[in-house]
């Protein structure tokens, strides 16, 4: 199948899924600016260098980043202080690529192999026990880690999409269990009928 505009664009972005260029995730962001709907400087991880890059695929002047979206800076690991964890999950639940593992009230861990320096588990944190290390160079500049990053966050938000579902056809199922009359309770009906009989009798 020929990439699509989108497919090749997306190919240069740093799929980090960190959403500082106002969309959830690397591929929307691709999509938007195939469709012109979006500039190329949207993005801090990809830096000047991935504005060169996208400025050249699509034939554009390369322009200076949208620092509103933030700063060009190192590429950064995620680390969870392992003393300082409660446990909580609400790190895991935030990262897009699921490279945090624990359970609840279990300390937390992340795999730094997987991990594609987003920050979003930062600010999520309660109590303030995630660091940020630098990545080294080989990891933040690998296609192979972006391809990978890509795989987990296409699969995480297919499974977000599947238990979504679900949780809308339990909920609509509950509201029609409620909405339902009461099922027949043949005891009460022949008491019912009993009842009647012994009114109506002379």
């Amino acid at each position: 199948m020929t990439p699509t505009l989108a497919d090749r664009i997306d190919d240069l972005l740093p799929q980090t899924q960190c959403e500082q260029c106002g969309f959830h995730g690397c591929r929307p962001y691709a999509e938007a600016i195939a469709a012109s709907e979006a500039d190329i400087n949207r993005c801090p991880p990809g830096g000047a260098i991935g504005i060169a890059r996208l400025a050249a695929l699509l034939d554009r002047p390369a322009i200076p980043l949208d620092t509103s979206r933030g700063d060009e800076k190192p590429r950064t690991l995620a680390r969870v202080v392992e003393a300082e964890c409660i446990g909580c999950t609400k790190c895991i639940q935030v990262c897009p690529v699921d490279a945090i593992v624990g359970a609840s009230k279990l300390m937390h861990s992340v795999l730094s192999d997987l991990c594609t320096g987003c920050e979003l588990c930062v600010p999520a944190c309660p109590v303030d026990c995630i660091r940020l290390d630098p990545m080294p160079a080989a990891q933040a500049e690998d296609p192979a880690h972006a391809d990978a990053a890509r795989q987990r966050f296409q699969r995480r938000e297919a499974r977000l999409g599947r238990q979504r579902e679900l949780r809308e056809q339990q909920l609509a199922a509950s509201k029609r269990d409620v909405g339902a009359p009461a099922a027949r309770n043949a005891v009460l009906e022949a008491l019912a009928r009993a009842k009647a009989k012994k009114k109506d009798a002379p």
